[in-house]
């Protein structure tokens, strides 16, 4: 998706035509991920991309879109928003060890990782 969007109309109000250009965006990640991963692709990743009027586009994280969307609509002066989506085969990585874990070798399970065990209750006196 590659498209500037008008953030000023003058029949609608400004937070309507923002919502749309949100709805827009949202829209098109759920149908990108919606398409059949190709074999060997864990997910589907977005390259994005938002320019400001004339201004050459920054990349962003997907998470980052809406946010700069909204600062951009809230900014005097800005007319209108350049936004660009594209879908690329996204691959899982394994998280790193942590350093102290890593140093020692050690393997540890996710009941290993409690630190010590659940307080009993004591029995009250009369």
């Amino acid at each position: 998706m590659k498209k500037t969007f008008q953030l000023k109309e003058p029949a609608k109000a400004d937070a309507r035509v923002l919502e749309a250009i949100k709805q827009d965006v949202r829209k098109y990640v759920k149908r990108e991920r919606r398409k059949a991963l190709p074999t060997g692709v864990d997910f589907w990743d977005f390259d994005c991309q938002l320019g400001v009027d004339q201004a050459p586009p920054k990349a962003l994280h997907l998470a980052e879109l809406t946010p700069a969307i909204e600062a951009a609509a809230q900014t005097e002066g800005i007319g209108s928003v350049y936004v660009e989506i594209l879908a690329k085969p996204g691959h899982r990585t394994k998280k790193p060890m942590p350093e102290a874990l890593a140093a020692e070798g050690a393997l540890l399970t996710p009941l290993a990782l409690v630190a010590e065990p659940a307080p009993q209750d004591e029995p009250l006196a009369d």
